[in-house]
């Protein structure tokens, strides 16, 4: 077993004051305050506005981005956020949620002797000028007639639907849940981004014509074949499935890692991490997970089967957790949930060691005969990833590996389907990011079929 030593950031050791529970408290506020006007422009005239500049390149939505920084810089913030938003609707969620030091701000070039320029929070400020004012960059365009249907309104829906609309296609947006947004809603803990935020942007593309529909679920091949007969094409925005089963003895005392981060945003005061939580993962959603119920007052240990190489979650999440006083044990797999009168008392576990490289091209994890152990506590959450989009078999769709198979264009194996987001992320990696950008993506080839006056399969 690896573990963190006793002094290191995270050790039982350190001290932790749990914030304000109370709605509107301090545990659930925004980790970053918005940038003043006096931070904005200072750091907006930092900047080199490099020529072919690479933060540009590394950004999947490829926003303009010394060119919105300079119109900061000029005191232009309604030019700035169009720049940005023309390029990235969701612009307001990637300035919270991208992980820019991995893209635009890891690829600044002040950042090899420098700081490097805080790009995301720039583009927060200049999108937030907009949005909390209830500014409107675009119109709807002159109206062709054509008819699209978006199933899920997470990023990919929201894009798609935006850039269609502004092209003057009647579209109508589709979501299952009460609130439009999908994962910008539901699935980000308020501590990156409050759910005004998502909010702002069902606004922002309803205020593009589109029709909003919640409560309304795809759950089917005749359902689907109803919206083909009623609209000129359709995109499929249906995201991942739920946490999968661990298939361990006492695994229905195990709190879902993304119901427990929805209920921590949606009713921050009501969750209830116990004393000693344990959380089982180390990717992003984890470490979320694993915060709120820090944050929440609990002692929070974090069990993993790899090492911190291995590690899903990105290395500033990683380091963040350590700041908050979470606790990480490495080379653990959980075999058995404890439990007394229905009470969570213990996770099981058993020492791992790591093996040959596994078909994701990491260690295998291989148990250590004779090393079970006990980590004592009373709550047991799970988030280890998400099923891929059981929906997608049954409608008919072509699926590689699990997730829908498209080609470049994002066509599916059926004539006017079209698909993205993460149900169909077997090439790159998942994230709100390379969501919006397939949604333009997809839009662009609708709208060519459209013009073309036909659509097909693509395949």
């Amino acid at each position: 077993m690896t573990s963190i030593p006793s002094g290191s950031p995270n050790s039982s050791d350190s001290a932790f004051n749990p914030p304000d529970l109370s709605p509107g408290g301090s545990a659930w506020q925004e980790l970053l305050p918005p940038m003043t006007e006096h931070e904005a422009s200072v750091e907006a005239n930092r900047c080199l506005y490099c020529f072919d500049a690479p933060c540009l390149h590394a950004c999947p939505t490829h926003i303009d981005i010394p060119t919105f920084i300079r119109k900061i810089g000029t005191g232009n913030l309604r030019g700035s956020a169009r720049t940005i938003l023309e390029a990235n609707f969701l612009g307001g969620t990637c300035a919270r949620v991208c992980p820019v030091q991995e893209l635009c701000e890891g690829a600044c070039v002040l950042g090899a002797d420098h700081k490097p320029i805080q790009i995301g929070r720039l583009q927060r400020y200049a999108v937030d000028h907009v949005q909390e004012r209830g500014l409107q960059m675009f119109t709807p365009g002159a109206p062709t007639g054509k008819k699209v249907a978006v199933v899920g309104s997470g990023p990919a829906g929201i894009s798609a639907a935006a850039e269609l609309a502004k092209q003057g296609h009647a579209v109508t947006l589709l979501e299952k849940r009460e609130l439009a947004g999908g994962l910008s809603t539901y699935g980000i803990i308020s501590l990156r981004e409050p759910i005004e935020v998502a909010q702002r942007e069902v606004e922002a593309v309803q205020a593009l014509g589109v029709d909003v529909q919640t409560n309304h679920e795809l759950t089917g091949a005749a359902e689907l074949d109803i919206l083909l007969s009623q609209n000129d094409a359709v995109f499929l925005a249906l995201g991942l499935g739920a946490v999968p089963a661990m298939g361990i003895p006492g695994e229905e005392h195990v709190l879902d890692g993304l119901d427990f981060i929805e209920q921590a945003k949606l009713k921050p005061a009501s969750i209830q991490p116990g004393h000693k939580a344990v959380v089982i993962g180390a990717g992003n959603t984890a470490i979320d997970a694993a915060t709120m119920a820090r944050r929440a007052g609990a002692d929070v240990n974090m069990v993993y089967r790899r090492t911190e190489r291995e590690m899903t979650a990105y290395r500033h999440e990683y380091e963040f957790a350590l700041h908050e006083g979470i606790h990480f044990t490495f080379l653990t797999q959980p075999i058995e949930v404890l439990s007394k009168h229905g009470k969570v008392t213990g996770l099981k576990c058993v020492n791992m060691a790591l093996g040959a490289p596994d078909a994701s091209g990491r260690a295998r994890p291989e148990p250590v005969k004779g090393s079970e152990f006990v980590i004592e506590c009373d709550t047991v959450i799970k988030a280890i990833g998400q099923e891929k989009p059981a929906l997608a078999q049954i409608l008919g769709l072509e699926l590689e590996n699990g997730y829908i198979k498209v080609n470049d264009d994002l066509h599916t194996n059926l004539p006017r389907v079209w698909a993205g987001g993460d149900g169909v992320r077997v090439r790159g990696s998942a994230s709100t990011v390379m969501a919006v950008q397939d949604g333009k993506i997809a839009a662009a080839s609708i709208a060519e079929a459209l013009r073309a006056g036909g659509v097909g399969s693509g395949q």
